[in-house]
């Protein structure tokens, strides 16, 4: 098996892992990240109603116009966390758990948690 191939079946069973204990309810949404080679993208859920409340991502206009040429994937993803969090406080979301998809809380997960948590989302 090549190395890619078991990366991604180590990401999926921890992500299952996970996702066994957390449940994103009215009370307490969602919060799911996800990580691609260049790119992060987050987004509150109601797992109740299967509905995504809230998304972030590197790809939309708002989060393009604050990175300049050369700027760190942490530092994007840093833009993120804050984009998502002022996003959910509009919206009255407060309070979420915090799904890190099978990624390890590390480097770029951590960096948009730690941005999300400054902007006023508590997890």
């Amino acid at each position: 098996m090549n190395i890619q191939a078991l990366k991604q079946k180590k990401r999926t069973r921890r992500k299952f892992s996970v996702r066994k204990k957390i449940f994103g309810t009215p009370e307490r949404l969602r919060l799911s990240v996800y990580r691609s080679l260049n790119h992060i993208s987050a987004q509150i859920i109601d797992d109740v109603a299967g509905v995504t409340l809230v998304a972030a991502s590197t790809l939309e206009a708002d989060v393009k116009s604050l990175i300049q040429p050369g700027t760190k994937k942490t530092d994007q993803s840093k833009f993120v966390g804050t984009a998502l969090a002022q996003k959910a406080i509009a919206k009255n979301i407060t309070t979420v758990v915090f799904d890190r998809n099978g990624f390890l809380y590390h480097g770029r997960v951590k960096a948009l948690a730690d941005a999300a948590r400054e902007a006023g989302l508590k997890f």
